[in-house]
């Protein structure tokens, strides 16, 4: 008889990847995934930890989840990724009536761990030793995963992420994706190719692939079966036939090659969108950042890239208020905003996270001078998106169908720009068309079908 998974997924690309990868292998085993939480007689809560609120919303959501289980005994409540991996055995002594906490590396274990607490084994016997669990190929049966089941009907399956490596050996001093995922460990090319291949062949036309830093994808390769670097699989993956965009996520700006920049210039099918976090724009805080590049470095970086690829869209990360952040670091992180003027940016006021170096900095900011100086970048950077935004009105781009609803259509330029417009039924997700621009907002662009 099968039974059903819920499965609900905080924080970054990574983390639905993962979703995917545990739906996969659950539907291998006879779980039908549902969209209603309430409908399920497993729960997954994937988790992230980078932000303080993300972790929050967690834990209340679990607590929630307690008069759920209450009402369904039966019901089996699972916690997985970064939280997972960072807090271990303490979320049982938080929250009993969690039956499962699976680590970062341990999804591909999530099968198993339900059989032996279907045996009736305790909690803490299913859910192994977190410190052990980067001993585990985190790619081992990544590829049987994606040959099994598709996953939900809901999943985009126009598009696809592909997980090209995991973990991370930068150790920035607010970070927690080293303790969290582990050091850097990057797959096999040749595994790579083959699950693209794999995925067009099943009908899907936009590629993502994930990494913590992709820039240094082969820098530290224990598994790789060829040396390459990451400009190397870009080459590689472009000329999958069928791989219509090509996208790539996250980057570290110190380890960006003028090889990879040259891509923008050489490949048509990469799109012309790159999002490189700068977290500040004053090197004293980037310095304790344990960010190793300097401001200059970055804005060098930004002139290399628009000078391969003029009509590049780059957006960023932000953190505010680091401690010891001054009056002067803030104008300065300003300034660079002026400079650039990012296409869109995420912005945040920093947090201590746990094992964090940054944690038992002093000098913290006050909580208030945060929030100020927060809403006074984002106020900015929303002024600037728009002043962007309309750069676009007049222009006839090339957009890829997201969803279509009684002829009010979703799509994505490849600079990664929504786009809305009205548009013929016939149209579905993955369909590409061409829209003249003749709105432009915020976060959002309206146009006219042309073909």
């Amino acid at each position: 008889m099968s039974k059903h998974v819920y499965i609900k997924t905080f924080g970054c690309q990574m983390n639905e990847r993962d979703s995917e990868i545990m739906e996969q292998l659950l539907s291998q085993a006879g779980y039908i995934s549902v969209a209603e939480q309430q409908d399920a007689d497993l729960v997954i809560f994937n988790t992230c930890s980078i932000r303080a609120k993300a972790e929050q919303k967690v834990f209340s959501l679990l607590g929630l989840l307690r008069k759920q289980k209450e009402k369904q005994p039966g019901l089996r409540v699972a916690v997985a990724g970064c939280v997972a991996q960072q807090e271990g055995k303490q979320i049982f002594k938080r929250m009993p009536h969690v039956d499962i906490v699976v680590g970062t590396q341990q999804i591909y274990q999530l099968p198993d761990m339900l059989l032996r607490l279907d045996r009736d084994e305790t909690r803490r016997e299913i859910s192994c030793d977190l410190e052990k669990s980067f001993t585990i190929p985190p790619f081992q049966k990544l590829l049987t995963a994606d040959k099994g089941q598709p996953p939900s009907p809901a999943a985009p399956e126009f598009r696809k992420f592909v997980t090209i490596m995991q973990g991370c050996n930068n150790f920035c001093s607010y970070c927690v994706v080293p303790a969290t995922r582990g050091r850097e460990i990057s797959r096999p090319v040749t595994d790579i190719l083959e699950e693209v291949a794999l995925l067009v062949n099943k009908g899907v036309k936009e590629i993502t692939l994930l990494g913590q830093n992709v820039n240094s994808y082969g820098c530290t390769n224990t598994v790789a079966d060829q040396q390459a670097g990451f400009a190397d699989l870009l080459q590689m993956v472009a000329r999958v036939p069928g791989v219509e965009r090509l996208r790539f996520t996250s980057s570290n700006p110190q380890d960006l090659s003028t090889e990879l920049m040259q891509c923008f210039a050489e490949l048509d099918n990469l799109c012309p969108h790159f999002h490189l976090p700068v977290q500040s724009g004053s090197n004293a805080v980037l310095k304790r950042m344990h960010r190793k590049y300097t401001r200059e470095l970055y804005l060098e970086k930004v002139d290399a890239l628009r000078s391969f690829c003029p009509e590049i869209a780059i957006s960023t990360d932000m953190i505010v208020g680091f401690p010891g952040e001054t009056d002067q670091d803030f104008e300065e992180t300003m300034d660079l905003l002026e400079i650039v003027r990012f296409h869109g940016s995420f912005s945040f006021k920093y947090s201590d996270r746990p094992n964090t170096r940054s944690a038992d900095f002093g000098d913290k900011v006050d909580e208030q001078v945060k929030g100020e100086r927060l809403q006074r970048f984002q106020k900015r950077q929303d002024q600037i998106s728009l002043e962007r935004n309309k750069e676009f009105l007049g222009k006839t781009v090339e957009v890829m169908i997201e969803n279509n609803k009684d002829d009010s259509i979703q799509s994505r330029t490849g600079t990664n720009h929504i786009v809305h417009f009205a548009g013929p039924n016939n149209l579905v997700p993955g369909d590409v068309a061409m829209v003249t621009i003749t709105h432009a907002g915020k976060h959002s662009l309206n146009g006219n079908f042309i073909a």
